[in-house]
């Protein structure tokens, strides 16, 4: 143990003045992005790259092979740790239904809705995702007299109906399930424009981004994440580690996440490499 910590201070030793650094084998920088990830849960590829003298494509490279073996797991502009089975990611293979989904978690969904509302009442056009955590914000924005709202959730439309917001409703197919409309036209009905916020829903998040259940939904997702210039994502922690048939998007593609709850370590390094900001919201009024 001795020669090999010997031979690692070695290699990484500052050179003699006016000579090159050497550039540390590969084997030492392994250790050094594992010394990182126990200390600190997550690395960036340009620190790295920095202290180590070497090429942001070479550190990729290593964490590419550190992944390979089950060290850590890369995400955007970085790396994570790797899953132990306390922070496994769980499967939901089938939707619940709108009710069943309503009545879960009901106390962090409204919390969460109340704090997202208080931000959207500040924009002037709001494109607004379907799903539960969604509808249950539109009810805390019928007073927002200035605000253009656009959704593809004919439950959202019909909670804001007799409301001040003006509401724009997508054409196309409905999904009975979730009252959803969706298909060619309604995509390219809201691709020619330009949302100044839009709220979605997600049925799961893990380190490598956020999910939905069904493919009809996510399309339209992905036009609200195209088509915005803030993207919000609402998520109670009970969805943390949790995944679904269909990945929305990663977490560089949001830029605010509203929960309950800190997220898991491994979920928060990998928001914090993204770049997201985490709003933890207060606990709804009475509660």
């Amino acid at each position: 143990m001795a020669d090999d910590v010997s031979y690692r201070e070695s290699v990484l030793a500052e050179p003699p003045a006016g000579e090159d650094r050497p550039r540390p084998l590969s084997h030492v920088r392994h250790a050094r992005i594992l010394d990182h990830l126990a200390a600190a849960g997550s690395v960036g590829v340009a620190a790295l790259a920095t202290e180590l003298g070497v090429s942001d494509m070479t550190i990729r490279r290593d964490l590419l092979e550190l992944e390979r073996d089950g060290r850590l797991l890369r995400v955007h502009g970085g790396a994570v740790l790797a899953e132990t089975p306390a922070s496994s990611v769980a499967m939901d293979s089938e939707e619940p239904r709108f009710e069943a989904r309503l009545r879960r978690g009901s106390e962090a969904k409204s919390a969460i809705a109340a704090c997202a509302a208080s931000i959207v009442s500040g924009y002037r056009t709001c494109a607004i995702d379907v799903g539960t955590t969604t509808y249950l914000m539109a009810g805390h924005l019928r007073e927002a007299d200035h605000l253009k709202v656009f959704t593809n959730s004919l439950r959202v439309s019909a909670h804001l109906d007799g409301g001040a917001p003006e509401v724009y409703v997508a054409g196309g197919r409905v999904r009975p399930e979730e009252m959803s409309v969706w298909g060619p036209t309604a995509v390219a009905q809201f691709e020619k424009l330009w949302f100044d916020v839009a709220v979605l829903g997600t049925s799961g998040m893990t380190a490598e981004g956020f999910f939905d259940y069904s493919f009809e939904d996510t399309d339209m997702k992905r036009v609200y994440l195209r088509r915005s210039g803030f993207k919000i994502l609402l998520c109670d922690s009970a969805k943390f580690q949790r995944m679904s048939l269909v990945q929305v998007g990663t977490l560089a593609d949001i830029n605010l996440l509203i929960t309950d709850a800190e997220p898991p370590p491994r979920i928060a390094a990998a928001l914090a490499a993204a770049r997201v900001e985490v709003r933890l919201a207060p606990p709804a009024a009475g509660q």
